[in-house]
């Protein structure tokens, strides 16, 4: 017997220790099948489940369980990422707090605490994976850093230095001043904060007088110019093209060119070029062939390019201490104050500098062109489509990839240096050497680069390297390509991009068909979570309350194309309910001997009410394939809801009652087997969903020792019934409809009232009559009668439409149709009142630019409830007035 209340965490950490101990999620099972294979986005080892983490693997998940249950050679791959900067800060803090500094203790005794700390922490999100119903192969789990997937990164990068598309340059990176490494724009925040826009005055050679005034948020900088460029069709300046400027404080003679990266609208028009330290003007530089002046050093203090008076200032005193000297001199022509954005590395707290250095870089834009092309001919997919955009904006834009980071966790890049600074790079230090002694004739020390590799490069290999690559295995030959990328629209370029750029070149071919972008998880407002607002919900603590199945759930019923997800926790609540509601369904099923009968045929039901509710679970069936074939998952979950909640347990459950209680044996032994077949099914259909409460339930409904999660997907070809359809759609309607009219109108729910159907066709008539105890007693009615068309309706009646006929309910005795029609003229002003102030908000074109685009739809989503709200209220005030 099934206990009477469904109780989530009991039953989850019992239902998933014997999927994990049964191999139920092992892939290669059905070695035959056709594959279907999905890479989970790797999470940091660091890692906590944040509500982004939820999201995405629920929808992996469902789409794996129905794939699974529909016969295909499933694997879901899992593993964690090294997440080189991440896991190196939190292992430092924690030395730190021994009283041991990093340095202290040298590389190799490091690299020893990171992975003590990895193989005692870093298994932290997996769990939590778990705990949300993850149907990984855990077998197969991988590691960024593992032996196989090392020897993977290893044998890329010295494939494409061979190859020439890496190498080793000085450029400018994202330099984190605290670290001491470069970082991925990715690892940047961008912090807008209430700053200055220093304006000065560079006198221009030659000219007595005549000043060139430049604007600046970072005057240290200027100390590093080396030209001033202005736009070649500004009318102001055209005439200075060609000559120079002399930089104050430092005396240098420097350029005035005409690029069109000065903008004539912004400011003065002039912009001062600082090529080691700016990134446009970098470019700028490039086109001009400027001078490149680094004026800083890995801690972001001045050096020795800049003059003496500045040299080994921190970056935000020489900032003082240059306008104030331009000052004295006369030329600082103003002070503004100015919001502008400020970059921070994220880890580091901050701000970053543009700095020059030598680093080794992937020629990413070699690489993007097949990559490019594989999307615009259709190969692989982007879902929504919108983000083909995104994607061709990043890719055809590309920069030279910096790929080295100075930090001791992560992959060492295999590259050794001679005497005399000769590079050679191989895959192991022996063949490096060997490479060396063919180079110079004999053996000669080498010292590695102690760089290691931006944690994004051994990503990127993720496809085809947890498949078992560079060895030919039968994982790989199996599941590459795999079949859908699930994944946020953040990392499109950082990691997708890059996947599809390593796939196809060292695979020939892409790494997945359809890249399918979910949005952002959003507060209940629609704003994004963030610590500082408070606002972070945690998916753990909802799992606690709710339990994973309504977390789920939710996620997937919110998922729409192109919109973020609001999480209100009323809405987990509200599905923890379906659970409940489906566990009492389950009961009621149990009570009345709903029992799996073996070798039921559907379509051999008679009666009407069964072969309505068969028709329908097919009809869900089929719904739920078409929308989860094109990752509508709001819709599949939606359909399987509205069948389950309505369809199933308040309509056919409550039609079937007097079936169950009826005279005729064999009505009810067919009613029995078909409650218990639609129960098997909808368990089937939601299984993908709802993993827990679901396999729990097979124990009870499942005819057979499968378990639900390797049971058969349901197919339902040539069980819709039109006529069952029509008849019991007929009678829900008729309800349906009275009950909606009794609660507009305020009609008390104990009261039972009359109703006359006025001008039926003869088949309803016929209908009214069968169902008639059914209907008087679901729509509270006190009598029934069907007259015929012309005929007048009762005094005190209002009426409403059914198909061809009026339904006529005189419920003049039973409420105030006086204070009714003043209720609902009372609400509509209300309702109206808060809908004009919504019209003139979204009418506003200040209000449209400046709000975010998630504030307006919540105001577009409101003004649509309440205009439909005020519609139903206009017809229930037409209906009393008439009376």
């Amino acid at each position: 017997m099934l206990d009477k209340n469904w109780r989530p965490a009991e039953v989850e950490a019992k239902q998933y220790a014997n999927w994990e101990k049964n191999g139920d999620f092992a892939a290669g099972v059905k070695a035959g099948a056709d594959p279907y294979c999905i890479v989970i986005p790797p999470p940091n080892v660091t890692g906590s489940l944040h509500m982004g983490h939820a999201l995405n693997n629920t929808l992996q998940d469902i789409l794996i369980r129905h794939k699974r249950m529909s016969g295909l050679n499933v694997l879901w791959q899992p593993g964690t990422d090294h997440a080189g900067i991440a896991t190196q800060m939190v292992v430092e803090r924690k030395l730190e707090a021994e009283g041991v500094k990093r340095r202290d203790l040298g590389r190799e005794k490091f690299l020893e605490k990171v992975w003590e700390w990895k193989e005692e922490s870093g298994g932290t999100i997996t769990g939590q994976l778990r705990r949300l119903g993850a149907s990984c192969d855990w077998s197969r789990e991988r590691f960024t850093m593992d032996e196989g997937l090392s020897r993977a990164v290893l044998k890329v990068f010295v494939a494409l230095h061979k190859q020439g598309l890496i190498y080793k340059d000085k450029r400018l990176v994202n330099w984190d001043p605290k670290l001491h490494t470069a970082i991925s724009d990715l690892e940047v925040l961008q912090t807008e904060i209430k700053g200055h826009l220093w304006h000065f005055k560079y006198p221009v050679e030659g000219i007595d007088g005549k000043y060139i005034t430049v604007a600046t948020t970072r005057p240290e900088t200027m100390l590093g110019d080396t030209a001033v460029a202005v736009n070649p069709e500004d009318e102001r300046y055209k005439d200075l093209i060609g000559k120079y400027a002399i930089l104050p404080l430092v005396g240098r003679r420097i350029p005035i060119v005409g690029d069109e990266h000065a903008d004539p609208e912004q400011g003065s028009g002039a912009v001062k070029i600082t090529p080691a330290h700016d990134f446009n003007d970098f470019e700028v530089g490039r086109r001009h062939n400027l001078e490149i002046i680094n004026i800083l050093d890995a801690e972001a203090c001045l050096n020795d390019n800049v003059p003496e008076k500045y040299r080994g200032m921190d970056r935000f005193e020489a900032r003082k201490q240059v306008v104030a000297d331009l000052e004295a001199e006369g030329l600082l022509a103003r002070i503004d104050d100015h919001l502008h954005t400020v970059p921070y590395g994220d880890r580091g707290g901050v701000p970053v500098e543009p700095w020059l250095t030598d680093q080794w870089f992937a020629d990413a834009a070699t690489l993007a062109k097949p990559a490019i092309e594989a999307v615009e001919q259709g190969r692989t997919k982007f879902v929504p489509e919108n983000w083909n955009k995104t994607y061709y904006e990043w890719m055809r834009s590309i920069q030279p990839w910096c790929i080295s980071r100075q930090l001791w966790w992560g992959h060492q890049i295999p590259a050794w240096y001679g005497p005399d600074g000769e590079i050679f790079v191989e895959e192991t230090e022996e063949e490096a050497r060997a490479a060396a002694k063919a180079h110079y004739g004999k053996d000669e020390e080498l010292t590695r680069d102690p760089d290691v590799l931006d944690t994004w490069f051994s990503s990127a290999l993720w496809p085809f390297s947890t498949l078992g690559w560079p060895d030919e295995t039968p994982e790989l030959k199996r599941y590459y390509p795999t079949s859908v990328l699930i994944t946020g629209f953040d990392i499109i370029f950082f990691w997708v991009a890059r996947m599809m750029m390593m796939g196809i070149h060292f695979m020939g071919e892409e790494p997945f068909h359809t890249v399918y972008i979910h949005a952002l998880v959003r507060d209940a407002k629609g704003a994004k979570m963030s610590k500082s607002k408070g606002n972070v919900i945690d998916p753990l603590e909802l799992v606690e309350k709710y339990g994973a199945d309504a977390l789920r759930f939710t996620l997937a019923a919110m998922t729409m194309p192109g919109r973020d997800v609001r999480m209100d926790e009323s809405r987990v609540e509200g599905y923890r309910n379906f659970g409940t509601k489906l566990w009492n369904a389950a009961r009621f099923c149990e009570m009345n001997e709903c029992l799996p009968v073996e070798g039921f045929d559907p379509k051999s039901a008679k009666n009407r009410l069964n072969r309505w509710i068969i028709g329908e679970v097919a009809a869900c069936g089929h719904e739920i394939d078409r929308a989860l074939g094109v990752y509508r998952f709001d819709e599949a979950a939606n359909a399987a809801y509205a069948f389950t909640r309505n369809t199933f347990c308040d309509w056919y459950v409550e039609l079937a009652k007097p079936l169950f209680n009826g005279e005729d044996e064999a009505v009810k032994a067919e009613t029995r087997a078909t409650a218990a077949w639609v129960m098997n099914r909808i368990l089937r259909l939601l299984h993908p969903f709802m993993p827990f409460i679901t396999e729990e339930l097979w124990e009870q409904f499942g005819a057979g020792d499968t378990r639900l999660i390797n049971a058969e997907w349901p197919q339902f070809e040539g069980l819709e019934d039109k006529d069952a359809a029509d008849e019991i759609g007929w009678v829900i309607g008729l309800i349906s409809g009275i009950r909606s009219a009794r609660s507009e109108m305020n009609v008390p729910p104990g009261a039972k009232i009359p109703m006359v159907l006025i001008g039926a066709e003869q088949g309803n008539r016929e209908r009214l009559e069968a169902y008639g105890e059914l209907i008087s007693w679901l729509a509270r009615l006190e009598r029934m009668e069907a007259v015929d068309a012309g005929a007048s309706p009762p005094s005190g009646s209002i009426q409403i439409v059914h198909r061809e006929a009026t339904v006529a309910l005189p419920v003049g005795d039973v409420i105030d149709i006086a204070q009714e029609k003043a209720r609902l003229e009372k609400e509509i002003v209300k309702l109206e009142a808060e809908a004009e102030k919504i019209r003139k908000k979204l009418s506003n074109e200040g209000f449209l630019a400046k709000a975010p685009q998630a504030v307006v739809d919540e105001n577009k989503e409101r003004l649509a409830d309440l205009e439909a709200r005020i519609a139903q209220l206009r017809v229930a005030l037409e209906r009393l007035s008439g009376l």
